[in-house]
């Protein structure tokens, strides 16, 4: 009926609107539109997925393993002993080393799985029968820059795409007013720099977006034009000179990827203020996460946490937070590190617990991965006399919700949390764990480039299937 009535424009409109979501589409990865085009997905799932996305908490400068989620009675033992007469000493980034240091926190069980954590995140303690803690977790790096390509990219090397950019090329954003990809930055950018989150060889409006926590979360989000028809007619415009251009020089990613920019960018306009609008929260939330707490870095990534809750109710595929800013150095204490260590607990341990008992409460923690790691972790000896250095060779990460086993702990390092020693999982085996849960198999998420099928895992990874539901 609506394609004999009206010369068609009904089954027009009802076309378009089957397109979306919120009329019955189940992802824009249904619409028969050209596979790359940004917002559509690459390829789609492989077999059903248990998480349609994705918040990354990201530990700029790599937390310790011993102070945090892998207790080491054997350091209190051993404490303030020479190291290279109980294991052989590996070179370290500063090879200022000094002796056994134990843990200046003490470690208690928690809930009915009885996994310890530390007394640094008293909070997160609280829902440790929601995660699955992976302590053998292994890098190829020891400096930052390295290691935080390969902890985002797969590969050591810059210009490689984030693994954001891989999960939204391959499935796709269930988000048409807002990135597919998103960075929060609290503060803190990490070593490496925006590269982190680029898109690298894909189409470059896969590539992660930064928001700020506060005010307006993007910058010149308000139109400059006098009025709405004024700036439609201006973008109007430009779209027909970038059209000229690709049919001039044909399809050109930089060109394609400029009109779908410009055209979020109209839509952001609405979308994120109201995005950013965290007053409308209701008071008791706002506790929760800790937005009215005495230190100023808790507020800040309390902020960090409910906007992406938020983002993720409106269909952003990967969320990605930075750390805050404390007033001394991120996860990197070579030197002060019990002063160090706190201060960053302080400021990241309630939000997060927040997070996490706010998605359960909401029925979105069985469908949303959520991912704590840093970039490596850290020595069990001293550096100098009171701070650690970087460890590659086994520190800890831990997932929660979308599809993972709640209250596991898998591998282990040595007595002295030294090095994986059991169940060795390697950064390829994450990425492609994270990727299996989203119903991607890593080895058929592909991009063509310079003459070879690239993927987030390169050649190698596999799925942690113990820390699966």
């Amino acid at each position: 009926m609506l394609t004999r009535s009206a010369s068609g424009f009904g089954a027009i409109a009802l076309a378009a609107l089957s397109r979306d979501p919120a009329f019955g589409a189940t992802s824009l990865s249904d619409t028969p539109l050209k596979r790359t085009a940004p917002g559509v997905a690459g390829h789609g799932t492989h077999h059903a997925p248990r998480a349609k996305n994705v918040i990354f908490l990201y530990m700029d400068g790599g937390p310790s393993q011993v102070d945090t989620f892998d207790p080491k009675p054997a350091l209190d033992k051993h404490n303030g002993q020479d190291p290279g007469k109980m294991f052989n000493v590996e070179p370290t980034q500063f090879n200022n080393n000094g002796t056994i240091l134990a843990s200046p926190w003490k470690f208690n069980q928690y809930g009915e799985s009885g996994i310890p954590v530390s007394e640094l995140f008293p909070h997160v303690a609280t829902c440790v029968d929601e995660l699955a803690v992976i302590r053998s977790m292994v890098s190829e790096f020891p400096e930052h820059t390295f290691a935080n390509y390969f902890l985002h990219t797969g590969s050591g090397l810059q210009g490689r795409p984030s693994m954001g950019a891989w999960v939204n090329y391959g499935l796709g954003s269930e988000c048409q007013n807002l990135p597919g990809f998103v960075v929060i930055n609290g503060g803190l950018i990490p070593p490496g720099g925006l590269d982190c989150f680029g898109s690298g060889f894909l189409p470059a409006s896969y590539q992660g977006s930064v928001f700020k926590p506060t005010g307006s979360g993007v910058a010149n989000i308000e139109r400059t034009e006098s009025s709405a028809e004024q700036q439609r007619v201006k973008l109007d415009l430009i779209r027909q000179l970038d059209g000229l251009g690709m049919e001039q020089f044909g399809h050109h990613d930089s060109l394609e990827s400029a009109i779908r920019n410009y055209e979020l960018a109209y839509a952001m306009q609405m979308a994120v203020p109201d995005l950013m609008s965290l007053k409308d929260e209701p008071e008791s939330i706002r506790e929760m996460y800790g937005m009215n707490a005495e230190y100023g870095p808790t507020r800040t990534y309390a902020a960090q946490c409910c906007l992406a809750r938020r983002m993720i109710e409106q269909g952003v595929r990967f969320v990605e937070l930075t750390c805050p800013q404390v007033g001394g150095d991120r996860w990197d204490q070579h030197s002060n590190l019990k002063d160090g260590h706190e201060n960053n607990a302080r400021a990241v341990d309630q939000p997060i617990a927040a997070l996490l008992k706010d998605l359960r409460a909401r029925g979105l923690l069985d469908e949303t991965l959520v991912v704590w790691a840093g970039e490596f972790g850290r020595t069990p000896f001293a550096q100098g006399q009171n701070g650690r250095d970087h460890n590659p060779f086994g520190f800890t990460v831990w997932m929660a919700g979308g599809g993972v086993k709640p209250g596991t702990v898998y591998g282990a390092t040595d007595e002295f949390g030294y090095k994986a020693i059991e169940n060795r999982t390697e950064i390829h085996d994450l990425h492609a764990t994270m990727l299996h849960l989203l119903g991607v198999d890593h080895t058929r998420s592909t991009f063509r480039f310079g003459g070879r099928d690239m993927r987030l895992t390169d050649v190698k990874g596999h799925v942690v299937h113990d820390v699966i539901a």
